[in-house]
């Protein structure tokens, strides 16, 4: 089951990007945004599906140098 998670600016509370996963990643975590630039998961915060569904929102808060 692919994981699609939101990933989420720590500093400013924006969203990023969308990425895909295969697995629930761990939190820590490093990948590759986008944009070239590597970073390390800070959290990552599972919420609650919405009623009538089975996929739960994930969002994953790194903090990009840039």
């Amino acid at each position: 089951m692919t994981i699609i998670a939101t990933i989420m600016n720590s500093a400013t509370g924006q969203a990023i990007q969308k990425m895909s996963f295969g697995r629930m990643p761990k939190p820590w975590a490093t990948f590759h945004l986008e944009t070239g630039e590597r970073v390390t998961a800070d959290r990552i915060h599972v919420g609650k599906p919405a009623p009538g569904k089975f996929v739960a929102p994930v969002e994953i808060w790194v903090t990009p140098k840039g």
